[in-house]
């Protein structure tokens, strides 16, 4: 027999933001300057790859900041965290 135990209502759980709402994966070509872009924040920001790259099929796997830069293969090619103050992203700043 029941007795009628009272229950809270069921609700959603609130959970920390472990991820931001930006997260993406994009399929892209490196261009014939070894560069590709990508847009944070409605700025458009290149990335430099190298020339010897040129025309390399990718996947960029862009969380937030956070960028990967992998080839269609699998390799990476690139792991950075994206200086936004910078319209240019060099390979190595030092």
């Amino acid at each position: 027999m029941w007795i009628g135990l009272a229950f809270p209502k069921a609700r959603p759980t609130k959970r920390e933001s472990a991820f931001t709402r930006e997260l993406r994966v994009r399929h892209d070509r490196i261009d014939r300057h070894g560069v590709v872009t990508i847009r944070y924040k409605s700025k458009l920001h290149h990335i430099g790859m190298g020339r010897a790259l040129n025309g390399t099929r990718i996947i960029l796997l862009v969380a937030s900041r956070n960028i990967r830069i992998i080839t269609t293969e699998g390799r990476l090619l690139r792991n950075f965290e994206l200086d936004p103050s910078r319209d240019y992203q060099p390979r190595s700043l030092g």
